[in-house]
């Protein structure tokens, strides 16, 4: 299903419109409003405009064709040049689709990435420590910062629980994919008979919330202050005084245990508020009809969403079934062809959704 031309030439006149505007006002409140406007239409202009043109020149091959004094050279050539031309178009046209596709508000802020271990034991938090720093590197390699938020460290390594902030442009759209559980198999260093173990880690990626998204009222939470105990090593073990935070009307519970009391309460409210905002935005997705909502995007908590199988060197993401037999690699932080495929199979189900009319 192609773009409408009135949609498209409606596109170029409000494009047209804004950069009078902004060339006539360059210092004014005017420019700094249309300024993300633009930025974000700018592309979509770009594509559109080389649409037009793949569109006159198939036009041009197509009259060339069907002239019945066009030489036998000119039209062996426009017969070579029609199909690929045809083929840019569509190309176009889906580029220009995806553009105008419904932008999540979340897309371009920060993230707050958690892993738990899950079934399995120390195996767990072994893994979940590899997934960590697996989504470190990852980071590295986008630009990103990651700020250790709070951990608790395994018994042989790893982690219990990671909590992170992680900060840079674009980072939810690429990482929101990746809330679920993630699954091992491999024989563990403590494995004499070399049997392989499946253990399990959780994964929650949650967009960074402001105040201004939750309004978070004081009677509606309790903060106990209380004496840092138990495993969880050097991270937490480094205060007397951790920080609880309980939202009474959800049940959630945040502690937080750095150095600082002060900032003990400033990083638990913190990720208080953006579990709140991720429920939030979880409770509308689930009213709203299952026909709009895709497996990709579901960011279900339970659902197993990837493998990581080590004897055999591959990961298979089970949501768009996509199997790399590049373990290694994934685990060193090279995820963009995983990630890149979970986008580009969710942006195609919102396109099919869209052009079935939902």
């Amino acid at each position: 299903m192609s773009i409408p031309q009135d949609r498209m030439d409606q596109l170029l006149k409000r494009f047209s419109m804004m950069e009078t505007q902004m060339a006539s006002n360059p210092d004014s409140d005017t420019y700094v409003k249309l300024a993300s406007e633009y930025s974000e239409l700018e592309p979509v202009v770009a594509k559109i405009r080389d649409l037009t043109s793949a569109r006159n020149e198939a036009d041009d091959l197509k009259s060339m064709l069907d002239d019945a004094a066009t030489d036998r050279d000119m039209r062996e050539l426009a017969e070579a040049e029609l199909p690929e031309i045809r083929e840019r178009i569509e190309e176009l046209e889906k580029d220009i689709q995806v553009l105008l596709l419904p932008k999540d508000v979340a897309d371009e802020r920060n993230a707050i990435l958690e892993i738990r271990a899950g079934t399995g034991g120390s195996e767990a938090a072994l893994f979940g420590g590899d997934l960590f720093r697996m989504y470190e590197r990852y980071a590295a390699g986008n630009g990103w910062r990651v700020e250790l938020i709070s951990a608790s460290d395994g018994e042989a390594g790893g982690y219990k629980e990671v909590i992170a902030m992680v900060s840079g442009k674009g980072v939810f759209a690429k990482l929101k994919f990746e809330s679920g559980v993630h699954r091992v198999q491999r024989v563990p260093d403590t494995e004499a008979s070399g049997r392989i173990h499946t253990s399990a880690a959780t994964v929650a990626v949650l967009p960074e919330a402001e105040e201004i998204d939750i309004d978070i009222r004081a009677e509606d939470i309790r903060i106990d202050t209380m004496r840092a105990s138990g495993s969880g090593g050097q991270h937490v073990n480094t205060t007397d005084s951790a920080v609880r935070i309980t939202h009474i009307p959800s049940g959630i519970v945040v502690v937080q245990a750095e150095k600082s009391q002060h900032q003990n309460r400033a990083r638990a409210m913190q990720v208080l508020r953006s579990r709140l905002f991720d429920m939030q935005r979880q409770k509308a997705d689930s009213d709203r009809s299952e026909a709009r909502r895709s497996q990709v995007g579901s960011g279900d908590r339970s659902e197993r969403i990837r493998t990581y199988n080590f004897p055999q060197g591959r990961v298979t993401d089970h949501r768009i079934n996509l199997t790399l037999y590049k373990l290694d690699r994934i685990m060193e932080g090279d995820l963009d062809e995983l990630i890149g495929a979970l986008i580009s199979d969710y942006q195609t189900a919102l396109l099919a959704q869209m052009n079935e009319g939902f």
